[in-house]
């Protein structure tokens, strides 16, 4: 196959395709062809073979060292597969990922740490399945999406997981110009930082037009700005370290009421993202991978797992950094404690915190003025700095997700630029509207109406990622034994029921009975087409009887190249 000035690949017929992935590497599923009718059959490979493939982002792939002495470890192959890894891990470090980890600090002190360990592991088995999707076929997942599921489904699919992105790059941007209003002592409005946040992430993302290992080095130089902001925090309130072990080794919650709960609930919510599954499996397309050599593919998968590890420890580490200086400095706090402190220390913004003996509630916002009051206006803006690179980084991740989504799902030909208008265009539109019309100090309301949203969509990631890496004719040999069929199928239902209460918590305390039936009525047209998705996804881990008549399981609906073999 040729590669065109844009990056594109052309192809004469469906014939070329087979064995080839869209970047004309050998091996992927780029050549999907139907042995059987698509309307008996569970999943389907595309309709049109003849459109042809777009492009993403990653146009030339970074090339792997050789390794002559066949070791199983060398740091110089971690080098090269490390970027996708932290890339995938600022999703883990968004602003609503703060603002959940100092909420759960004010509410539930160290108590809670536990839940964000082990959902920080939960969220790392998950985005290993995405990963070994991205490296073995040499499709991201919603591509594979578009070839497998049928029109409708697929369309429905792509729409739960626009509505996912829009709802986190809302939050993205709003807390980008929140510490933008912070920096600014109030003089830029919110949604003045919007309008910044947009012009300055269309700049960044161009950055990759210098090479694919400076736009990569920028985004850990934004984690690391995020480290040693949070941890100056950290250092300046000296949390109990005895206690913040405590917290991390002792799975349980003391005196924990309905509050600590939700908290913990959020926790989760806020951690596993649905559209990161999506980025993660086309960033590893962005390593020069054989995909016809068995060896190869084993290797990739182990360095991206062994990169992926070390991302999301680094996030980790940042985020107990903001829950432990919140549950050391405020847990048990009332507004009148702080409103005496903020106004002792002539801070500004001492009208935020009412004198009265209710719990301190705080977000992103509130969260900075409270620590300007109890340590200085040093803490504020360091803070401050910190909440902008989590925002800005995720915003231009959230960014290149819809990029990747809408490509996939839709198999778009625009040039690059239209295609970045349009997807950065669709989510932050509703962010601009918001940011006119809502008042920078109440923004707590949106924030968990959000939370709810994405917490919708988790089924519309987490269950397609588990069905087509327990296929084996999508994975071969690296397909989902039976431990990862029923430990992914176990968190994936724990995932999702934990989710889902949350949504139901939510839901209840509106206290609306309009409200109710709405949400009545959308939730058995959600649970139809959840239902849909698990009923695929139990055929593909193997129970075929729920095929419901038809002549051929999920596992024969596609005609691929045989299996690579390692070379002898």
């Amino acid at each position: 196959m040729s590669r065109g000035e844009s990056g594109r690949e052309s192809r004469t017929g469906s014939e070329n395709r087979i064995g080839k992935d869209v970047s004309g590497e050998p091996g992927g599923l780029g050549g999907v062809v139907s042995t059987i009718s698509s309307s008996r059959s569970p999943l389907q490979p595309p309709e049109d073979t003849e459109e042809e493939p777009f492009t993403t982002y990653f146009d030339s792939k970074i090339p792997i060292p050789e390794d002559e002495t066949h070791s199983c470890f060398s740091f110089r192959k971690l080098w090269a597969f490390t970027g996708p890894g932290f890339l995938m891990s600022i999703a883990y470090l968004d602003p609503g990922n703060i603002e959940s980890d100092l909420q759960s600090g004010a509410v539930a002190g160290f108590k809670l740490l536990w839940v964000l360990l082990l959902a920080t592991v939960i969220g790392l088995l998950l985005q290993r399945l995405a990963a070994r999707l991205g490296v073995v076929t040499g499709l991201h997942l919603a591509e594979v999406c578009h070839r497998q599921y049928h029109k409708f489904p697929r369309i429905i699919l792509w729409l739960m997981v626009e509505l996912a992105i829009i709802g986190s790059d809302m939050q993205e941007v709003i807390g980008s110009a929140i510490a933008i209003n912070l920096l600014s002592v109030g003089k830029i409005p919110l949604w003045g930082g919007v309008l910044i946040t947009i012009a300055d992430t269309f700049v960044f993302l161009f950055l990759d037009k210098y090479g694919l290992r400076k736009l990569e080095a920028f985004f850990g130089f934004l984690i690391t700005i995020m480290a040693l902001t949070f941890g100056y925090e950290y250092i300046t309130v000296k949390p109990n370290q005895e206690k913040v072990l405590q917290g991390l080794f002792i799975p349980y919650c003391k005196d924990c009421g309905t509050p600590q709960l939700e908290q913990a609930v959020g926790i989760v919510g806020a951690v596993i993202m649905p559209h990161n599954m999506y980025l993660h499996s086309a960033l590893v397309k962005s390593r020069q991978v054989d995909r016809s050599n068995k060896r190869q593919v084993r290797e990739a998968n182990k360095y991206f797992f062994i990169e992926s590890c070390i991302a999301l420890f680094v996030s980790f580490i940042i985020n107990i950094f903001v829950v432990a200086v919140f549950a050391e400095a405020f847990f048990n706090k009332t507004n009148a404690d702080v409103n005496q402190v903020c106004v002792n220390s002539s801070s500004p913004h001492s009208s935020l915190f009412p004198n009265n003996n209710e719990t301190l509630e705080v977000d992103i916002y509130k969260g900075g003025v409270v620590l300007g009051c109890y340590f200085g206006p040093a803490a504020l803006y360091i803070w401050a700095i910190g909440i902008l690179a989590a925002g800005q980084s995720s915003t231009m991740t959230g960014t290149y997700s819809g990029q990747f989504v809408m490509e996939g799902f839709l198999n778009l030909r625009w040039s690059r630029f239209a295609r970045v208008l349009l997807t950065r265009s669709i989510a932050v539109t509703p962010t601009l509207f918001v940011a006119i019309f809502q008042d920078v100090e109440h923004l707590t309301g949106m924030n968990d109406f959000l939370n709810v949203l994405m917490s919708l969509q988790l089924p519309f990631a987490l269950i397609p990622v588990l069905t087509f890496t327990s296929l084996p004719t999508v994975m071969h040999d690296f397909a989902n034994g039976l431990f990862w069929k029923v430990a992914g199928g176990l968190l994936i239902l724990l995932i999702c029921s934990i989710n889902m209460y949350f949504v139901v918590a939510y839901v209840r305390d509106l206290h609306n009975l309009g409200l109710y039936i709405g949400a009545a009525v959308l939730s058995v047209v959600y649970l139809s087409f959840v239902a849909y998705l698990t009923w695929l996804c139990l055929i593909a881990l193997g129970a075929s009887f729920l095929a419901c008549g038809n002549t051929v399981s999920v596992t024969r609906t596609l005609h691929l190249e045989p299996p690579p073999q390692t070379p002898k």
